[in-house]
C-alpha cells in the first residue's frame, strides 16, 4: 500500500516541522530569521496552530538549514523531537489504533496530513514489515535535500514507533539507496540499529511479529472517531487543491447525476486532453476521483439512510446492483451489509 503526496505549496499543514527544525538550529547560534529566510514564514507564526503552511516552505527551511552548514545531526534530532502528539489527529489515530498492523496501514493511509515530503508504502514478507520510501528524489530536488529528508524520516519513525509502543522497539535493520556519508554513525546512534548503504533503494524494516502486537493506548471508540475524522479531514484536502479539487466539486454537485471527463474540461475552459494532462501531473486522473467520490458517496449513504444497496448502486450510476456491489468490496474490503452492520 503506498500513500499520495499533495500538492508542493498547497498551504494546508500547522507549521510543527518548520518549528522542530527551526529549534533545533537555534540551539546550534543559527539565528531563526536566517532559518525562514525566504519561505515567506516569521518566527512569530511558527507556533501558531493555525497559521497554514507548505511543504516546499518547510524544504526551503531545509534548504537554508544545509547552506547555514548546519550540524550533520539535524535531521537525526529534528526526527527525533516530532512526537505524534505533534501531528495533530493524524498522530492520536495511530496511538489509538487496535493492533500495529493498523498503524502501518493507517500510517501509509492518512500520510497526506503530516506535511508529507516522500511517498512511503508498507509490505510485509519474510517476517518482515517494511516501510518503504520508492522514489529517488521528490519535487525536483537536490540529493543534499533527499538525503536530508530521508534521514529525519526515518528518525521520525523509530521516534514513533515508540510512541505507539511506550517503550523502545528500534528497527532491525535500515536500507539507504545512497553510498555511507561521513557522519554514517550517527544513523546507528538515533535509529539503534545496522544500516546498509547503496541499497536498492530506502526500507526501513522491523520483525513482523510486531504486527499482531497491541499498542500502548489502543482504544476501540476513540480509534474509530480519531480515523473518522481523518477520513473528513482527507476529504476536505481532496476537494480543495488543485485541479483535481476542481474536479471533485463539480462531480459532488450533483451525485448519481455524474458529467462525463469532457463536460468537466468545458466547465474549466479547458480541453479533455489538457484536463487529462493536468490531472496526471497531481497524480491522479478523471477515473480514480470519479470512483472516490462514488466510494465516499456509497458510504455516506450506507452509514446515514436507510436505502437499499441496490438503490444506493443505481443512485451511484451503476447500472447493475451487482456491479456496485463488487466495486463496494473493492472499496472498502467489507460488503455491504458487512459495513452497513
Amino acid at each position: 500500500m503506498r500513500s499520495k503526496t499533495p500538492l508542493f505549496d498547497q498551504r494546508i499543514y500547522a507549521p510543527y516541522k518548520i518549528a522542530a527544525l527551526v529549534e533545533v538550529l537555534s540551539e546550534q547560534g543559527i539565528a531563526p530569521a536566517k532559518s525562514l529566510k525566504g519561505t515567506g514564514v516569521h518566527e512569530d507564526q511558527i507556533h501558531d496552530a493555525t497559521q497554514l503552511t507548505s511543504i516546499s516552505q518547510y524544504v526551503a527551511v531545509c534548504s537554508n538549514a544545509l547552506e547555514l552548514s548546519c550540524s550533520a545531526a539535524t535531521p537525526f534530532e529534528t526526527g527525533s523531537r516530532l512526537h505524534l502528539s505533534a501531528y495533530g489527529m493524524y498522530g492520536y489515530a495511530l496511538m489509538s489504533c487496535l493492533t500495529m498492523r493498523d498503524y502501518f496501514k493507517l500510517g501509509v493511509k492518512y500520510h497526506s496530513l503530516a506535511t508529507p515530503t516522500l511517498s512511503i508504502e508498507w509490505t510485509e514478507y519474510d517476517r518482515t514489515a517494511v516501510w518503504a520510501f520508492p522514489d529517488a528524489l521528490l519535487f525536483n530536488e537536490s540529493r543534499q535535500i533527499r538525503q536530508f529528508l530521508i534521514e529525519q524520516q526515518f528518525t521520525q519513525h523509530a521516534t514513533h514507533f515508540q510512541d505507539v509502543f511506550g517503550r523502545t522497539c528500534p528497527p532491525l535493520k535500515a536500507y539507504f539507496s545512497y553510498p555511507a556519508p561521513a557522519h554514517a554513525p550517527l544513523y546507528t546512534k538515533y535509529l539503534g540499529c545496522p544500516s546498509v548503504f547503496n541499497y536498492k533503494q530506502c526500507e526501513l524494516h522491523y520483525d513482523a511479529a510486531v504486527l499482531g502486537q497491541k499498542p500502548l493506548l489502543a482504544h476501540r471508540l476513540t480509534a474509530t472517531v480519531l480515523q473518522q475524522t481523518c477520513e473528513r479531514l482527507i476529504g476536505e484536502t481532496k476537494t480543495s487543491s488543485g485541479i483535481a479539487g476542481e474536479v471533485y466539486q463539480r462531480l459532488l454537485k450533483r451525485p448519481g447525476e455524474f458529467p462525463d471527463m469532457a463536460t468537466v474540461a468545458e466547465q474549466l475552459d479547458m480541453t479533455s486532453r489538457n484536463l487529462r494532462r493536468r490531472l496526471q501531473a497531481e497524480d491522479t486522473s478523471f477515473a480514480a476521483i470519479l470512483d472516490d467520490v462514488r466510494s465516499s458517496l456509497a458510504i455516506e449513504y450506507l452509514k446515514t439512510t436507510k436505502m437499499s444497496t441496490d438503490d444506493i448502486g443505481l443512485l451511484l450510476g451503476f447500472s447493475e446492483p451487482t456491479n456496485f456491489r463488487r466495486a463496494f468490496k473493492r472499496w472498502t474490503g467489507r460488503t455491504t451489509s458487512e459495513y452497513r452492520s
